[in-house]
């Protein structure tokens, strides 16, 4: 008998998962451990505020980047990790009910899933394995013997390198991309949701909410309290169809492709 095909779900982290900034948080717990100066953390307070009704932008994402990796230039990896003590628990807190959702969804479908994030790898993978999904793929630092050289031992995790990332993590576990679903708010994770053949926006920025429009892809809108509103573009099946199709035939799927590992 053929070996099933694999597939695998990927979520990006902020406004996805989350509701607002896992770099304000962050950089909050750097600040509090003396890694980043008070001007900095005011500075990022605003800018998580705007993000977390606008979205990301090209700018705003390198400026986080070149932020963080100056923040922890010089600390050794056991300083970062110690921040995951003030970091996951408020991350936790912020993780939406109805993203988990999703993610259990898709783990009893027998999917794997993955957190794609621009976020510290050291973070993100704890936060991951607490949600429990399969693993995280996110931004690696470099370090010399230990020590955080302030620059990126692999492309940022963003934009066009989160794609790439992602088609790597695929050819290594044998994912049909084909078969796989990516979830993400910001039109930067165009590349991403264009890799897989399942695209799901989620509370989308303007750029992407077009985008999904136009393609026929689901919206789906999160709200910020416990009630969930969903959105549908007209060329689509409804959210909840599309939850529950995929919850019926991932799982007959799914557990095929289990036998098979």
């Amino acid at each position: 008998m053929a070996e099933e095909r694999r597939a695998a779900a990927f979520f990006d982290l902020d406004r996805t998962l989350i509701a607002g900034s896992s770099a304000f948080v962050f950089g909050h717990a750097a600040w509090s451990h003396g890694m980043m100066p008070t001007r900095d953390l005011v500075s990022d307070a605003s800018k998580a505020i705007q993000f977390r009704f606008t979205g990301a932008s090209d700018e705003k994402a390198n400026a986080v980047r070149d932020r963080i990796l100056e923040a922890i230039k010089g600390a050794t990896v056991d300083e970062l990790m110690a921040l995951g003590d003030d970091v996951i628990p408020r991350l936790l807190d912020d993780v939406r009910k109805e993203s988990q959702g999703f993610i259990d969804l898709h783990t009893e479908a027998g999917r794997d899933t993955y957190m794609v994030t621009a976020s510290p790898i050291e973070i993100v993978a704890s936060l991951s394995d607490e949600l429990g999904m399969t693993g995280a793929i996110a931004t690696v630092a470099e370090t010399v013997d230990g020590v955080y050289t302030g620059e990126l031992s692999e492309p940022f995790c963003y934009g066009p390198a989160k794609a790439d990332a992602i088609r790597r993590v695929a050819e290594r576990e044998g994912y049909d991309l084909a078969l796989c679903y990516g979830y993400s708010d910001s039109l930067s994770d165009l590349p991403m949701l264009e890799l897989v053949g399942h695209p799901v926006a989620v509370n989308p920025d303007g750029g992407l909410e077009a985008v999904a429009r136009t393609r026929g892809w689901p919206i789906v809108e999160f709200s910020r309290t416990a009630r969930r509103v969903i959105r549908t573009t007209t060329a689509s099946v409804g959210a909840v169809g599309l939850a529950i199709t995929t919850y019926v035939l991932g799982r007959r799927h799914g557990r095929r492709a289990a036998r098979f590992r």
